[in-house]
């Protein structure tokens, strides 16, 4: 019997090793990995440029904490800051905590403009993490379920209605910024209209609001650009980043500009491990083997095979509701419950999830190529409709 805290309910298979998009487990049986560790292992199992910089790294510095300066620490946030159009970064160790920051931001940000008691709005269906304020911020039941009294401070609107923002804008003087993910990850890769959040972005100019994006799912590639607002053609005050940042090791950034950027002072807030030397030198490494391997552009290709090639293979399968892929991000919504895909998927050699209850959701390796692509739609495709009690067509 295990030891470990029953929070997840486990698949039944542990992985020994990896190479690429491939994973195999203790009996040798191999798997294609269509999950990426859930959009965090952005190049990849075993990558070997990034294999050599954590040993190297590993043999010079692993930590030595925020009380001194850290070169790699400031090497990694002028990348970040040249790759984002952000002014300054707060580095942590997860989505949450990068989200807490940006919370935090806003609060301070608020008692700068003599708001006492400030609200932040937030989307239903959203997922921001699951410490108390991030819990809180989030739009699900069942994530605050038990926790309760959750934070207060939060307004919650639905998605991708500007309308309903503008309501709260003009009924609550409270409101001192927005938090919303550009694409909805746990709430079933909902994607955000451009005109929205450009939107969103002119309702915070009018009333000197902070527009903070989480990117933690959706950034650093995985559209095709490196922050989803850059095809909307606007900067944000504050974007969160985590998961596929440094590879697989653990990371959060918070990235700020403006007055956003100068509301933390020294004492305000802080992290042990954050920013240590041995995250940012994976966090380099895989910036850096996003550009030199062209995986943006192949995220853009590869992502748009995989929808062509499902929407194909599913054409006339009844109980499909919508194909739809920006980048490597692909979702397959059903009309009906289909959790049962993920254990079926594991035993056919696949990884796959579910969420939103109705969501298959795929976040590869950005650096999945075509073939593998091909083999994702095949054995995807097939069952799909098995689980629908459909037959494939004869070719």
């Amino acid at each position: 019997m295990s030891h470990v805290m029953n929070t997840y309910s486990r698949l039944p298979v542990a992985f020994t090793h990896g190479q690429g998009v491939w994973l195999w487990d203790a009996q040798g049986k191999r798997y294609l990995d269509a999950l990426g560790g859930i959009a965090v292992n952005t190049l990849g199992h075993a990558h070997p440029k990034l294999v050599k910089t954590l040993a190297a790294q590993a043999g010079k510095l692993i930590h030595t904490s925020n009380i001194y300066q850290i070169t790699e620490q400031e090497n990694l946030a002028d990348k970040l800051a040249a790759i984002s159009g952000m002014d300054k970064v707060f580095f942590c160790n997860s989505g949450c905590e990068a989200n807490e920051a940006a919370i935090k931001i806003a609060r301070l940000y608020a008692k700068s403009k003599g708001v006492e008691n400030p609200a932040i709005v937030v989307m239903e269906k959203a997922f921001h993490g699951r410490t108390l304020a991030t819990l809180s911020a989030t739009g699900s039941r069942k994530v605050h379920a038990g926790f309760e009294p959750l934070v207060s401070g939060f307004v919650r609107v639905p998605y991708d209605d500007l309308e309903a923002v503008r309501q709260v804008a003009q009924n609550n003087r409270n409101v001192v910024a927005v938090l919303v993910e550009p694409i909805q990850g746990e709430g079933g890769i909902n994607l955000a209209h451009f005109e929205y959040l450009r939107g969103l972005r002119q309702i915070c100019d009018e009333y000197q609001w902070l527009l903070m994006l989480d990117e933690i799912q959706c950034g650093l590639g995985r559209t095709g650009k490196w922050f989803y607002y850059q095809y909307a053609g606007f900067l944000p005050d504050v974007v969160t980043l985590a998961k596929g940042l440094a590879g697989g090791v653990p990371i959060g950034a918070c990235l700020a500009k403006g007055a956003a950027a100068e509301a933390f002072k020294p004492g305000n807030h802080g992290s042990t491990f954050g920013g240590n030397p041995f995250a940012c030198a994976a966090a380099l490494t895989t910036l850096e083997v996003i550009e030199q391997e062209k995986l943006l552009d192949n995220a853009v290709k590869v992502g748009d095979f995989i929808r062509v090639a499902l929407g194909a293979a599913l054409a006339n399968a009844t109980g499909v509701v919508a194909i739809r892929a920006m980048g490597l991000m692909p979702r397959i919504e059903f009309d009906r419950p289909c959790a049962e895909l993920t254990q079926r998927a594991l035993d056919a050699g696949l990884l796959i999830n579910v969420t939103a209850d109705k969501v298959v959701r795929l976040l590869p390796a950005l650096s999945m190529n075509r073939d593998e692509a091909q083999q994702l739609v095949d054995r995807l495709s097939i069952l799909i409709l098995d689980f629908l009690g459909q037959t494939a067509p004869a070719h």
